[in-house]
């Protein structure tokens, strides 16, 4: 045990006088250390392609799992980790931070930041963190109650920490921070809550707030904090989006050109969504679904281009950012290219913010295609969801969401973890904001498409979710704008990716394998078992000669905590995998069993049960999971004991289970609302019950002919494009 403890100080006083600090020049110079991934992108361009070439075609089939960290959750994980002198930085669930050998994978360090579980009801889309950033000898990170955090690389000690948020608004912060030329650069979430987007600057050193940049007009009554809002004012009506916040959040999306000193970065979607609402005599809500290019110096405002003019439908532009150069018509083009959750493939004019062009990469009926001359999108008849329910795709997860893109050089292919999907849009008649913890969107969550679901049998309900969402790996040719080829995946929400200058792309997919494709051909060259779903993008690294891939392994995020996808991963372990060729660990299942215990008799009061059914898909979707189909990484409430039943109201008003995030919703919920979800949980769980008591033959025939009906009913209720 001695000893054990002293090799580890060894370690570790090694690694810390080994170490080189990270500079402006180094992160500049990212792509002439190919060994290392300094940021989260890999280089400032964002472009996630590896110049390593030890692991290619010819030999990927000796890849294996070299080793593997345990971090001690089923949550959702998200992280790039970052490799910096032979240290592996990564984050994890609650916004932990691990530093571990690169090598060997000894645990070196690790940090809790003691988020408050009851914080967690204001995250959106899982308690997930995206990475660390790197500066000097410092690792900095945001916390998802909104600090912003800096740590000894060496030791994990705490250097400072800072607030970047009004603490009574449900901000979070989930994205990786950038850091240029000794600023700390950092967004926030929060708009399905509702809350005032903005990105900041903090001073690596001392933690002092240096510039920030609003995305959407505040108080009326006050001056205007820059040109730029006194500009974005112009564009909106009324005073909801004041009240709620307006929304615009920059939650994750962030790029830099060293050379013309921009930096820049996606803007989220209105609070609340519906534009009817927010603003009511119309308006194009700047800077709601745009990019943004500003000076990282002073955050003085540069140029913005729209890709969703009053976006209405929660489609965001934080999506993946890359920077290239690009040759079209025959002129070299210094490009920004981005695939937005709207549907449309952009390429931009990074210096000047110009249109170059856009094209559909997954089906689209909100719009039907991007006018060149005015830079704007023209919307159909599906847009319009004012007058009647109207299904549009996509919905509001998007054709693309968080999950990195990788840009291949020598293919000239960007490569796209693509989705197809749609929903149903409305607006409610009376809005009504909500705080402490709910979303306020503007349109009925409770809409006919989920009043149907949330009685159908599970079998059905999962047989109808397979039809309507897809997902998929696209290669996209962003100076022709079309597909080269594609890759269908079992489930719609899968991982990030990895390409290599060797011709691979590697991602991990939401059923649980680690895959390798031909970068040309989008052959499966190889492909491995993880155990639990894969969300991250994976990085590459090169330490004495050895190439390694490592990817964070770990289901959750936004998607599965609110929908159960057919064919997906169960979450177990959260772990960090590291495959080397000639690899040899293998990884211990954990198996995850649930047994449902008997339920309560249904009460025979079918009102109620559809007032709860309404009720649960507004307030408790979202963690527990549409129509009480729970994506397996929080509790599945059909599965209750007779103790929790009991101790209903005492969970749900009187918030006994605070202190492990299930907060009280006294505020919003009566005793009678209360009793109506509890009503729905009830016949939920016994509709569960019988299906899975019923006799073999019988299930399997049904889920035969759901199978069979279900894409009939898709095709038919399908928008049009």
């Amino acid at each position: 045990m001695v000893r054990g403890i002293f090799l580890l100080y060894c370690l570790v006083f090694i690694i810390m006088n080994s170490q080189a600090e990270v500079s402006h020049e180094r992160l500049i110079n990212a792509d002439e250390e190919p060994g290392s991934w300094l940021t989260h992108g890999r280089n400032y361009a964002e472009d996630r392609q590896s110049p390593l070439t030890s692991i290619n075609k010819e030999n990927i089939s000796k890849l294996g799992l070299a080793w593997y960290f345990d971090t001690g959750t089923t949550r959702g994980l998200e992280a790039s980790p970052l490799i910096i002198d032979g240290v592996i930085y990564s984050t994890g669930s609650w916004s932990k931070v691990f530093a571990n050998d690169a090598v060997s994978g000894q645990p070196l360090w690790n940090y809790d930041p003691q988020v408050p579980r009851a914080w967690g009801v204001n995250a959106c889309c899982d308690v997930v963190n995206r990475g660390v950033a790197a500066w000097g000898d410092s690792i900095y990170f945001g916390s998802l109650d909104g600090r912003l955090i800096a740590l000894d690389s060496a030791t994990g000690n705490l250097r400072w920490e800072t607030l970047t948020i009004d603490p009574a608004r449900p901000y979070t912060i989930t994205g990786a921070p950038r850091i240029i030329n000794g600023k700390v650069i950092i967004g926030n979430g929060g708009a399905e809550y509702g809350v005032r987007g903005y990105v900041s600057a903090y001073d690596a050193e001392s933690g002092e707030l240096l510039w920030r940049f609003y995305t959407v007009p505040g108080d009326p009554s006050k001056p205007f904090e820059s040109e730029a809002m006194r500009m974005a004012a112009k564009t909106w009506t009324g005073d909801v989006y004041y009240e709620v916040g307006g929304g615009g959040t920059v939650w994750d999306s962030m790029a830099y050109d060293p050379e013309l000193n921009l930096l820049y970065f996606g803007v989220g979607n209105g609070s609340p969504w519906n534009r009817h609402i927010r603003s009511p005599e119309g308006g194009d809500n700047l800077f709601l679904s745009s990019i943004i290019a500003v000076n990282p110096d002073t955050g003085e405002y540069v140029w913005h281009y729209q890709t969703t003019p009053a976006d209405s439908w929660d489609y965001t532009a934080t999506q993946h950012i890359i920077l290239a150069d690009l040759t079209i018509a025959n002129k070299t083009r210094k490009v920004l290219m981005q695939a937005p959750k709207n549907g449309f493939f952009y390429v931009i004019d990074r210096q000047t913010g110009e249109l170059i062009s856009a094209e559909k990469y997954t089906p689209v009926s909100w719009a039907s295609h991007v006018d060149l001359k005015t830079g704007r999108p023209v919307e159909t008849a599906n847009a319009n969801h004012l007058l009647k329910e109207q299904i549009s795709g996509p919905m509001g997860l998007g054709g693309h969401n968080w999950h990195p893109m990788a840009f291949n050089k020598q293919t000239g292919l960007v490569y796209i973890p693509a989705m197809e999907n749609s929903w149903v849009y409305n607006t409610i008649e009376d809005f009504q904001y909500f705080s402490g913890g709910n979303w306020n969107l503007g349109q009925k969550v409770e809409a006919k498409y989920a009043r149907l679901q949330s009685t159908l049998p599970p079998l059905l309900t999962q047989a109808t979710m397979k039809g309507l969402l897809k997902g998929r790996l696209i290669a996209w040719d962003p100076v022709t704008q079309k597909e080269r080829w594609r890759v269908d995946h079992v489930t719609m929400w899968n991982g990030g990716l990895l390409t290599t200058q060797s011709g691979l792309v590697f991602q991990g997919t939401g059923d649980g394998r680690f895959v390798a494709y031909d970068a040309e051909s989008g052959q499966r060259l190889w492909q491995t078992n993880t155990v639990t779903g894969v969300i991250a993008a994976p990085v590459s690294y090169e330490i004495d000669g050895d190439q390694y891939v490592a990817v964070m392994a770990g289901w959750g995020g936004g998607a599965p905590v609110a929908l159960k996808m057919p064919g997906s991963a169960s979450a177990k372990n959260g772990r960090l995998l590291v495959y080397k060729l000639g690899g040899k660990e293998s990884l211990p299942d954990v198996s995850v069993e649930h047994t449902m215990p008997r339920p309560p008799k249904n009460r025979d009061i079918d009102d109620s049960v559809n007032d709860g059914a309404n009720l649960y898909n507004i307030h408790c979707m979202r963690c527990h999971g549409s129509n009480a189909l729970s994506g397996g990484i929080i509790a599945d409430l059909r599965y209750m004991n007779e103790d929790s039943h009991r101790l209903f109201n005492e969970i749900v008003l009187g918030g006994i289970l605070s202190g492990a995030g299930m907060v009280s919703f006294k505020e919003v919920l009566s005793q009678a609302d209360a009793d109506a979800i509890h009503d729905y949980i009830i016949y939920a769980a016994n509709l569960k019950w019988e299906e899975d008591h019923s006799s073999d033959w019988w299930a399997s025939f049904r889920g035969w002919f759901y199978e069979k009906l279900v894409p009939i009913l898709v095709m038919l209720n399908s928008p049009p494009e």
